[in-house]
């Protein structure tokens, strides 16, 4: 298989489809409700820090680790050491168990798009009042969407099957080419929309401040952790993305600069999304930071409404869930190479074999996702739903732990010099004083951190 593994054509290949794996759901509606949660402009500052410190360190590590085995996740640990081959098996279980939700809610976003686009605006846009026993609800037309069977499987399997297609055009006809359209087209959709918003919106300017001036009173040990969890989930770090990218990328790629590359997309996309969503919801509230830290409804329930509000609202709609969709793909479609990459590797199937098997198993895995809140609304996993179980269980437990790993095994048994070596291929690795002291100091103490905060929530859940 080494002899005949596929590669990127270039960097500029590798650069946009590393991007493109870490840009998606994470940044367009994770961030504004974790910058909103946690105070704004002082998470923004903390996770602008923590990025150029701790998640670059962590990403030229995993690409260098790639590049140097020349393996997926599963393999390049036990190639290094052999004691260390578990830790692969663990960093695939994550993209495994990520991929199939993820995809359920892509499917969410087809399905907005598609509407917006269709004309069903104005219907995506409703909150009606329901009687439910004593009690008067509010059901948004989310609540019902997702409480139907057909429609949520539907589209689920549309989504994914859009990624295999791509996949099982292999890394330079599949990935990088739709990488090269698609990441310019995203970053040009989400500039023109954060600007549409800031300046036609009345009292939007306000939430700019709010999203962009930090309030140290609001600072706590919470805001670096969220920052960090952050960074895990949308620099597609700990999960073997960056590691099964490392392996295509050609040893005349400069290791450092692409890292920053890709930390200045994803970073830039992140800021971006905040400027779309906080201004124009915060306007909408009227300031109300609740409306703000609402997960998934902020995009299914409050943006639609908010559209509908704005002049030419339909059509900035259907930009948007457009943008979002396509941020999902670029995510998607590296969750499922990395995937198989694994098959490819472990079990030496070729690319078409190993996107069949891996389309089929990730089908049958997020069923149960997509229909958490219709007919499985009633089995809960530690009293949460299938899919918010294997978020908490892949993004907020696994990798931490196989980052906390990653870091100890690269610190302390292959050493950081065989990672310098290797992105010192191509020329003096600028940072590597700074890369030192994070990846055997500061690294292993903040995942813990993170690690710690994950396990008392999960108590909390537990106890409720």
């Amino acid at each position: 298989m080494g002899s005949t593994r596929s590669s990127f054509t270039g960097k500029l290949g590798f650069v946009l489809a590393a991007a493109g794996s870490a840009v998606g759901l994470g940044n367009i509606w994770r961030f504004p409700y974790l910058a909103a949660k946690y105070g704004g402009g002082i998470f923004l500052l903390v996770y602008v820090a923590l990025s150029v410190t701790f998640g670059f360190s962590l990403m030229v590590a995993e690409i260098a680790i790639g590049r140097k085995t020349g393996k997926s996740a599963v393999q390049a640990f036990g190639d290094l050491d052999k004691r260390f081959s578990f830790l692969g098996l663990l960093a695939s279980v994550v993209p495994i168990l990520i991929l199939p939700y993820y995809s359920v809610i892509g499917g969410w976003v087809t399905k907005y798009f598609v509407g917006f686009v269709s004309g069903s605006a104005q219907d995506m846009a409703v909150v009606e009042s329901v009687q439910v026993g004593d009690k008067v609800e509010l059901v948004s037309y989310f609540d019902k969407y997702t409480a139907t069977v057909t429609e949520p499987l539907f589209w689920f399997a549309v989504f994914i099957g859009i990624t295999a297609l791509v996949v099982l055009f292999g890394v330079e006809k599949g990935i990088e080419k739709v990488s090269k359209v698609l990441m310019p087209v995203l970053i040009a959709l989400t500039v023109f929309i954060a600007c549409y918003s800031i300046f036609t919106i009345d009292g939007a300017w306000d939430g700019v401040a709010y999203y962009l001036k930090p309030d140290f009173s609001k600072f706590s040990i919470m805001t670096v952790v969220a920052a960090m969890g952050q960074l895990f989930y949308s620099m597609s770090l700990a999960m073997g993305i960056m590691i099964t990218f490392g392996s295509y990328m050609k040893k005349d790629i400069n290791i450092e600069k692409s890292a920053k590359q890709i930390e200045l997309f994803d970073t830039g996309v992140a800021f971006l999304a905040g400027l779309m969503v906080v201004p124009a919801v915060f306007a909408f509230s009227g300031g109300d930071e609740k409306a703000l830290g609402q997960g998934p409804g902020l995009m299914f329930v409050t943006l639609p409404r908010v559209f509908e509000t704005m002049t030419g609202g339909t059509i900035i709609g259907a930009i948007f869930f457009l943008m979002v969709l396509l941020a999902a793909l670029t995510s998607s479609i590296s969750l499922m190479e990395t995937i198989v990459s694994i098959f490819m590797d472990k079990f030496k199937l070729g690319r078409k074999m190993s996107c069949l098997v891996v389309l089929v198993i990730s089908a049958l895995l997020g069923v149960p996702s997509a229909l958490g809140s219709s007919a499985w609304a009633n089995v809960k996993i530690l009293g949460m739903q299938f899919l918010d179980f294997f978020d908490f269980a892949s993004n907020s437990i696994l990798m931490p732990i196989v980052a906390l790993i990653t870091t100890i095994f690269v610190a302390y048994i292959i050493k950081p010099k065989a990672v310098i070596d290797e992105i010192s291929l191509t020329g003096k690795f600028k940072w590597k004083k700074l890369f030192s002291v994070i990846i055997c100091y500061v690294a292993p103490i903040c995942i813990l951190a993170i690690l710690v905060s994950a396990i008392l929530s999960a108590a909390k859940v537990i106890s409720i």
